[in-house]
């Protein structure tokens, strides 16, 4: 039946007719054109977009394994895996610390690695990176000391270096919040015709929270030169993936904001780098932000203070294990004739340097001085700061006359 029909239809006395429905909006070029049925388009349908080109990688991209790997420079391989060896040994020994009580918690990253060497390869001095309280080998290996590094996992200074100094963002705690920051710093860097590329990094927990919701949206509307890299290590502290995402991929959510998604092997350090270079690349070139996702695993426990027995089998670690970056490149390396006695000393060696800059850097760390309770939060200190840290010189004064710290 036609609306029309509907319309002129009588009504019995005393009854409401319900009103025919509204003629659809045309579009723009025309209802029925050519004889055809008419196309109906809402009238905020906004920009209409081919999603084909955002979608990410059908499986995750690999390169070890592969007939890609033997392209790689050798000396370029042996580096990435120097870096892992790395990068592994200082996660050992900041778990040491922890269980010393030498650091108050530390987040390990085993397993991880290869994002972490990964990201920072990929950017230049001039980026900024932008990691979270597990990503602290990525800021070792942005330049910073161990003791620097992990002076806010030790609990006594702020963040423990100048985020402006090698454009390296505090560790930041809560999920996703930084990820907004790094929107607006590559969004502000672009408007004032700086060359810079922000990196941010994310667990695949933090794909759950507004932040991450927020930062995508205001990255897809603005088009902002930013890399998303959410280490997907299969746990959001306690909780499996599948209980916090029904997406087909965490890449996948980069196509309803308008980003391209990319899928990548997060074991394999040369398929890690190659993806994150590509979409660093893409964002410095103004093609838009990129979502990359890095499938990889957390074989050590959330922090020092968690049990994961409780939550995932011993089985399922031990198949990890045998998937771990460090084994794959490896076992790449002694395939191709590259490990040879002198590629193991010179990464042992390397390793042991770190640990023992990490053991130095809190055998004895001096007191923080109470004048950091009230630093580094203002340019300008506010009235009520200036007031309690006038308080708490004068209390402390009370109780240690003559012997009184001068803060």
């Amino acid at each position: 039946m036609g609306s029309g029909t509907a319309a002129s239809a009588p009504s019995a006395p005393g009854t409401a007719t319900a009103p025919a429905p509204s003629a659809p909006v045309a579009a723009a070029d025309g209802p029925g054109a050519g004889g055809g049925p008419a196309v109906w388009r809402p009238g905020a349908d906004g920009p209409l977009r081919d999603p084909a080109p955002l979608l990410p990688d059908p499986a995750p991209v690999r390169v070890l394994g592969t007939p890609a790997a033997d392209a790689v420079d050798p000396g370029w391989a042996r580096t990435l895996h120097q870096r892992l060896v790395v990068g592994r040994r200082f996660n050992e020994q900041a778990t040491a610390l922890a269980r010393q009580g030498r650091l108050a918690v530390y987040p390990s990253s085993t397993g991880q690695e290869a994002c972490q060497v990964a990201a920072v390869a990929a950017l230049r001095e001039t980026d900024w990176l932008f990691p979270t309280y597990r990503d602290t080998l990525a800021v070792f290996l942005r330049g910073h000391t161990a003791g620097e590094t992990l002076a806010l996992l030790h609990g006594a200074a702020h963040s423990g270096y100048d985020p402006r100094a090698r454009r390296t963002a505090p560790l930041c705690t809560p999920l996703a919040t930084h990820l907004p920051h790094a929107v607006g710093l590559a969004h502000a860097a672009r408007l004032r015709g700086d060359d810079v590329v922000a990196l941010a990094l994310a667990g695949d927990g933090a794909t759950s929270e507004g932040d991450f919701h927020e930062a995508l949206t205001f990255a897809g509307v603005l088009r902002a030169p930013v890399v998303f890299l959410v280490q997907n290590n299969g746990f959001a502290i306690s909780v499996p993936l599948a209980r916090q995402n029904a997406a087909p991929t965490l890449a996948h959510k980069a196509v309803g904001y308008g980003l391209r998604g990319r899928l990548v092997e997060g074991n394999d350090v040369l398929a890690t780098y190659r993806v994150v270079a590509e979409a660093v690349a893409h964002a410095r070139a103004g093609r838009g932000p990129v979502l990359v996702e890095a499938i990889t695993y957390r074989i050590d426990p959330h922090t020092n203070a968690d049990d994961p027995r409780r939550y995932r089998a011993d089985e399922e670690v031990a198949l990890w294990r045998e998937h771990d970056p460090v084994t794959l490149m490896e076992a790449h390396l002694g395939a191709a004739g590259l490990l040879d006695d002198a590629t193991v000393r010179e990464a042992a060696q390397a390793a042991d340097r770190v640990a023992a800059e990490q053991r130095a850097a809190f055998a004895d760390p001096p007191p923080p001085s109470a004048r950091q309770l009230f630093g580094h939060v203002y340019a300008r200190p506010t009235p009520h700061l200036r007031e309690q840290a006038a308080e708490l010189a004068a209390w402390r004064r009370s109780f240690a006359a003559g012997t009184e710290e001068e803060t």
